[in-house]
């Protein structure tokens, strides 16, 4: 698989909502909303802080991220990220993609550190693979994310020095 990651355009959106819109209805491994129609899942993804990004290949997206602060003021130096892969492009190594090409486009802004918020700790591909790219489990939230299947589970804030 050759997947080429470049910045979003308006003429992916049709694309990035095809992703975006069911991981977030499914409401298993974001803190959002899981009822947001299409304006407010792309109000959500396109967020005017985020630097959005998709993976393709020949010209279908596989996956989509977005770059951010994660905080203001004195937190403005570490990044976050949040990403989704297309179901049937899952496990092929574009979620990894991704997240390298995230940790490197930090590293180009400046930033010093990645932080991920809310790692549902039953996602646990996702786990597992962050954990693979050199990032820890700095703390774990216990309870605080009430997964649909499983009830209230942990979530994990997770952290990688740049």
């Amino acid at each position: 698989m050759t997947v080429t990651i470049r910045r979003a355009t308006q003429a992916d959106t049709a694309q990035i909502l095809a992703i975006v819109a069911p991981i977030l209805s499914a409401g298993e491994t974001y803190a959002i909303a899981p009822n947001l129609d299409e304006a407010g899942v792309l109000a959500y993804w396109f967020d005017p802080a985020h630097e959005v990004f998709v993976a393709e290949e020949d010209g279908t997206i596989l996956g989509t991220y977005y770059l951010m602060a994660n905080q203001q003021g004195g937190g403005a130096h570490v990044a976050n990220c949040g990403y989704m892969t297309a179901p049937a492009s899952q496990g092929k190594g574009v979620a990894r993609a991704m997240c390298q090409h995230s940790l490197a486009r930090a590293a180009e802004h400046g930033f010093r550190a990645m932080q991920f918020n809310h790692v549902v700790s039953t996602n646990g591909r996702a786990v597992a693979l962050w954990q693979s790219l050199g990032f820890d489990i700095a703390g774990v939230l216990p309870a605080a994310f009430n997964h649909p299947v499983h009830g209230y589970v942990d979530s994990y804030v997770m952290f990688k020095t740049l």
